[in-house]
């Protein structure tokens, strides 16, 4: 039986280098046996703001709700996404927050501090692109992007990072780099981590 595998695309711009990552990692991942989905944040119609938090929830969107269909059908989650400010650019939180909703995600019981982890049993890998140096990102600035992706979102809901992948110095790479890591993650996904 082949892995199931869906890829979220969290760059906002269209045409961005991590559009390219994703068709690699596909690429990869459906030459070793994967099916695998992809989630192109930009091209979804949905609203970023949870402006009612959990208490006035908003309605889901049609894209929102496939989604979690999604999300509910992979085993293995790989995100891709941009450091902008040390963290996640605005619409991948947006869609975090409007998708990895209280019922869906996780869910608290009185009396309880830590909730039930309702994704259970899938893996992730995040992948991320900055034109800082990496060593910077880590050591001086703490990984703030990564953190929050792993710890205070994936962990919470039950997805176990397997694996995280940094790709440093893109506004100083070549094109023989750039293309060099679009190899490097097409194998990834031919190890379907």
């Amino acid at each position: 039986m082949s892995k199931k595998i869906l890829v979220i695309q969290g760059n906002p711009v269209v045409g961005s280098y991590g559009e390219a990552l994703a068709q690699s990692y596909i690429k990869g991942a459906e030459a070793a046996g994967a099916e695998v989905r992809l989630l192109q944040l930009s091209a979804l119609e949905f609203n970023p703001n949870l402006s009612g938090g959990y208490r006035d929830k908003l309605p889901l969107e049609p894209d929102l709700i496939q989604a979690q269909e999604w999300i509910k059908w992979a085993e293995h989650l790989v995100f891709i996404f941009p450091i902008w400010w040390g963290s996640l650019p605005g619409l991948m939180k947006g869609f975090i927050d409007r998708v990895f909703m209280p019922g869906f995600a996780f869910k608290y019981h009185k009396g309880k501090p830590l909730p039930d982890k309702l994704l259970k049993g899938r893996t992730a890998h995040l992948i991320a692109t900055m034109d800082g140096p990496h060593w910077y990102y880590r050591f001086f600035q703490g990984q703030p992007g990564h953190r929050m992706m792993k710890h205070s979102t994936l962990q919470l809901c039950g997805v176990k990072t397997i694996r995280s992948t940094a790709i440093d110095l893109m506004n100083k790479k070549t094109d023989q780099q750039r293309n060099d890591w679009l190899g490097k993650v097409e194998q990834l996904g031919r190890s379907m981590k």
